[in-house]
């Protein structure tokens, strides 16, 4: 097993890759995919399962020889690690599938186990690997497809390996790459071989896509501060669930949410609210564990950047201490900020210094932030260096 390249304080993009061995391999032979036991057989008894393979080497060679730092992981054998290996591309192997030809199963399996470690799942395959990946990984999670199957009728996939490649440096690079939810479909394999073509939707996953940067502008093509922020309070309004404790910080973004509440708000302190009421209203770092001590459902942050600086945690909002942060979850920290401002960092990181180097290890890495209604984007964050 190799090492996985990490630099503790500065992570790299961390990339989970899953390769379907089989994708693609029913389309030369005409049989309109490469689904079901019939495949699999002629697998077995002719080989040829190479195409997946070779159309990830095209991608995963422009970030190999690109100058940005990566981080892989994978799984076993011929669904990631022996691709990588045969690229010079050093990754860490999270699992393995069982004896002969992987299945859905082994996908799924994959995708779980990589969804846990990862900023972003590659997958490589065709239709029918998108939906076993759907199902592993849900529809919140940043996944980018490698065109390699046979049907190609959902939206999740790059339009070219080289296209996933560039699109994943940009990311790497701390470019705004936006966040789009894009429909997983899939073709009735038997019927289509019987002249019949019947489609189906069967979800959406977030996919990383080429954002329209300053997609509300005036005349001078400026974003309007105020406008952005309204935008992201109302889609924070709809979204918010009444059984949730959100602690929202200090910030004119995040007090915009209170506004469209209709709530009085705190600009340089922490607010409570649930379902709609201000629960504790400039709290302090006790406060907030006696709320979330007594809060029986689920919690979540709301933290704006610091122009500027970019810092989202430990700079005017350290109510939030390193125990709050902990209570919460890592995982439920929501990050808002304008397009503009992130844009100003010029590819520096959002940082966080909660003064607690664990915590800040765990919470470095790519994370959404809603920079709009319905619009997220994937940026990097970093702990103190």
């Amino acid at each position: 097993m190799s090492e996985p390249l990490r630099d503790p304080l500065h992570d790299p993009l961390h990339i989970g890759l899953v390769v379907n061995p089989l994708a693609g391999v029913g389309g030369s032979r005409a049989l309109k995919g490469s689904d079901g036991e019939q495949v699999r057989e002629l697998v077995r008894r002719e080989g040829g399962v190479d195409r997946a393979a070779s159309r990830a080497a095209r991608a995963l060679a422009l970030l190999r020889d690109s100058d940005e730092p990566l981080r892989f992981s994978t799984w076993g054998g011929a669904m990631g690690e022996d691709l990588l290996r045969s690229l010079g591309i050093g990754a860490e192997v999270l699992g393995s599938p069982g004896l002969g030809l992987s299945a859905a199963a082994d996908t799924r399996e994959a995708a779980t186990a990589l969804r846990a470690a990862v900023d972003l799942l590659v997958f490589v395959g065709g239709d029918g690997t998108a939906r076993d990946v759907l199902d592993a990984v849900g529809d919140h999670y940043p996944v980018l497809g490698i065109p390699a199957g046979v049907k190609m009728h959902s939206a999740v996939f790059a339009v070219s390996p080289e296209a996933a490649g560039e699109l994943l440096i940009r990311l790497a690079r701390g470019g705004l790459v936006g966040l789009r939810r894009q429909e997983v479909r899939d073709i009735d394999e038997e019927a289509f071989r019987a002249g019949r073509v019947r489609t189906r939707f069967y979800g959406e996953m977030q996919v990383p896509g080429e954002a329209r940067f300053l997609q509300q502008t005036k005349v001078g093509g400026r974003e309007d501060q105020a406008l952005v922020a309204a935008e992201i309070a109302a889609w924070l309004a709809e979204s918010l669930d009444p059984d949730t404790l959100y602690l929202v910080g200090p910030g004119s973004t995040t007090a915009v949410l209170l506004e469209e509440l209709g709530l009085p708000a705190t600009l340089l302190g922490v607010d409570a609210l649930r379902d709609g009421a201000v629960l504790a209203a400039d709290a302090d770092e006790q406060t907030l564990l006696e709320l979330l001590a007594a809060h029986k459902g689920p919690a979540r942050i709301v933290v704006t950047a610091i122009g500027g600086q970019g810092h989202i945690l430990g700079r005017g909002n350290q109510q939030l201490s390193p125990r709050v942060v902990r209570a919460v979850g890592c995982d439920n920290i929501l990050v808002v900020a304008a397009k503009s401002k992130i844009a100003a960092l010029e590819g520096r990181p959002l940082l966080v210094d909660s003064n607690d180097p664990e915590l800040d290890r765990a919470l470095a890495g790519y994370r959404r932030v809603i920079t709009g209604y319905d619009d997220e984007i994937l940026y990097r964050v970093e702990g103190p260096a």
